[in-house]
């Protein structure tokens, strides 16, 4: 083939594809954007709410104090010649029981010596009691020849003052001197937890001295700070017989569910000096679970530091809701017809749990528990027949000890 003939036929193929991709560029088809877009409400759980009435529950922190806190002083010197075997740092005494004796040979004998003195001091009285009569009889028969400022000389009346007045004097060196000879013996001024002990038997010990320090066992106080806000909301006792808002306490290290009940005292009027909190005592009987009913609790140590759940005065007529359901702002969600609210709600108590809303909420109205991560007003809801309605928080009778799990779990 010679090249003439191969060029033609190189040409030819050329026009053909040419011609070729000219059609297909013309034929192809045009592509069109459409919208792919579905709009589908949002997954959501809900709970339905209702009015009621609740004691909500002030968890707070406090310390262990002691309501009865001396230190054993005597007040006579001597030597000690008896110590009890209570008497030891870590034991108890009943109130009465005799802690210590001082030696008494000196104050039996001081008292010896001053029941002979009114003795003597008696007897010169009656002797004088006799001169008197002898001299009423003298002025009797002399009356007519004494003047009336020589009477009382003549009756011998400030020589009866002064007798009567060392009989007086006596009684009062016998009392002082046996009150004394009582002394030598200290007892317990209440029941006790002896906390230590500072004198030994053979000790010389002198008046004002520091012989031990003894706390009272029956009660023991926690010593609680609040918000001041809080303070409208606890009832303490107006009266002897009546009893403080139930407290319920517990030691922060402690890993059960173990509790102890007490009851609020008295606000003690002053602000706890760096959180600028209320300060509030709480008393809890039998702290050291001494008695029957509370040997199987753990006792109260001075100074450790306590959870403690306050129960609030009731609050009526409110929804409670769990504080996580409270959105931003004090706000709300609803879900009202299918679409979303956003409520403003306003809200008259919180505890460590639940917020207490008194307005911006209906009966057996749905409140949106689920985060969502996009909110507008009106968005489309749905919730899946799989998900069955919650209640609304009714149960006001939750344990106080499950507040302070919370509390702990949340500060650890």
């Amino acid at each position: 083939m010679n090249w003439k003939k191969t060029l033609l036929i190189s040409l030819a193929i050329l026009i053909v594809a040419a011609a070729v991709t000219f059609v297909i560029f013309r034929t192809e088809p045009t592509a069109k954007i459409g919208g792919a877009t579905k709009e589908t409400a949002m997954l959501v759980d809900v709970v339905r709410v209702t009015r009621g009435n609740y004691e909500p529950t002030i968890v707070t922190t406090g310390t262990v104090v002691p309501s009865k806190d001396i230190s054993l002083s005597p007040r006579v010197s001597g030597e000690v010649v008896y110590i009890s075997e209570n008497f030891t740092p870590g034991g108890f005494v009943r109130k009465g029981e005799t802690l210590l004796q001082i030696d008494p040979s000196d104050y039996r004998n001081a008292l010896q010596l001053r029941e002979s003195e009114l003795l003597q001091a008696e007897a010169d009285l009656n002797i004088e009691m006799g001169r008197q009569n002898v001299a009423l009889k003298d002025y009797q028969l002399l009356e007519n020849e004494f003047d009336l400022e020589d009477k009382s000389l003549v009756l011998r009346e400030p020589q009866l003052k002064a007798a009567r007045s060392k009989v007086a004097a006596g009684n009062a060196a016998v009392n002082q001197t046996n009150l004394d000879l009582q002394r030598t013996t200290l007892k317990a001024p209440f029941n006790a937890h002896i906390l230590s002990r500072n004198v030994n038997t053979g000790s010389q010990v002198s008046p004002g001295q520091d012989l031990g320090r003894l706390v009272g066992q029956d009660v023991y106080w926690i010593e609680i700070t609040v918000p001041l806000a809080r303070l409208k909301w606890l009832s303490f006792p107006d009266s002897e017989t009546k009893k403080g808002a139930s407290v319920k306490i517990r030691h922060r290290s402690s890993q059960d569910e173990e509790w102890r009940e007490g009851n609020l005292f008295k606000m003690i009027g002053s602000l706890e000096g760096q959180t600028r909190m209320a300060r509030i005592l709480a008393e809890v009987e039998d702290p050291l679970a001494t008695v029957a009913d509370t040997l199987k609790k753990t006792p109260l140590i001075l100074g450790s530091f306590v959870e403690a759940g306050i129960r609030a005065d009731e609050i009526k007529n409110v929804f409670r809701l769990s504080r996580d359901y409270v959105r931003t702002n004090e706000t709300v969600w609803v879900m009202v017809n299918e679409k979303l609210q956003i409520r403003d709600v306003d809200i008259v108590f919180q505890d460590a749990e639940y917020a207490y809303v008194v307005s911006g909420l209906n009966d057996n109205e749905k409140v949106v528990t689920t985060n969502l991560s996009t909110v507008t007003e009106g968005v489309s809801l749905r919730i899946e027949s799989s998900h069955a309605e919650k209640t609304g928080e009714s149960n006001s009778e939750e344990s106080v000890a499950e507040f302070l799990k919370k509390s702990e779990e949340g500060v650890n």
